[in-house]
Formats: structure tokens, sequence, C-alpha cells
């Protein structure tokens, strides 16, 4: 079977999910590297949705084969555990919800005013 051999010369900021898992089902993690598959369907597919990051050559003849993903690898799109948890919320002893008003508007109200100062005359 032919080989081909694929370098990425564009970065992968600003790539969606999906084309950022196809660059590292194909092998291509930094910019500038090359890796070389067989040519399948498979493969055909996933340079098809990271072409305009990727460049495509026949590989030279000697060239050492990386090791292509199974199809089902591919396929299956990688999603959250289901048994993710919620952040578990902060707790807030009661002292401290006590002492703390809810709204500016309660704590102005409970807010003590400064005694005002004597106002002296001068003559």
């Amino acid at each position: 079977m032919a080989k081909i051999q694929i370098t990425q010369i564009i970065s992968r900021i600003g790539s969606t999910a999906r084309q950022k898992r196809n660059l590292d089902a194909l092998g291509l993690k930094k910019m500038n590297r090359t890796v070389v598959h067989e040519d399948s369907s498979i493969i055909k597919g996933m340079i098809e949705k990271v072409k305009h990051l990727v460049k495509v050559e026949a590989a030279p003849a000697n060239a050492k084969t990386v090791v292509a993903p199974k199809a089902a690898d591919v396929a299956a799109p990688k999603s959250a555990p289901a048994t993710a948890k919620a952040p578990a919320a902060k707790k807030v002893s009661v002292e401290k919800a006590a002492a703390k008003p809810a709204t500016p508007k309660a704590a102005a109200k409970t807010a003590t005013k400064a005694p005002a100062k004597a106002k002296t005359e001068k003559k």
C-alpha cells in the first residue's frame, strides 16, 4: 500500500476540539512535525478535516510508517465522564452570615454614623 507523509504547517491554536483530536490521532502535536501513514480511507478522512493545517505529500520509499489509529478510536467522540460532580458550594458559618448584610441598602441601614465633631469658630 502507498504511504503518505503529513506535515503540520499551521498552529492548532484557534482550531476546534474536533480538529485538535484529529491532529492528535494523526500523531501531530507540534508545528513542523512530520508523520508517515499508510494511505487509507480513515487517514484520508482525518486529513480532510484538518487540510488547512497540514501539508500532504507522497512519502519516500525508506520512510517508517506510524501505526494508524483504529476506526473505533477515531469515530467515538470524547466526552466528560457521566460521574462528574458539580463543585460543592462554600459553607458559611452562621456567625459570618449574620454579620454580613445581604444587600448594600441593608449595609447602609445597619452602619452606625460616627459622631459629628464640634465646630469651633475662629475669631
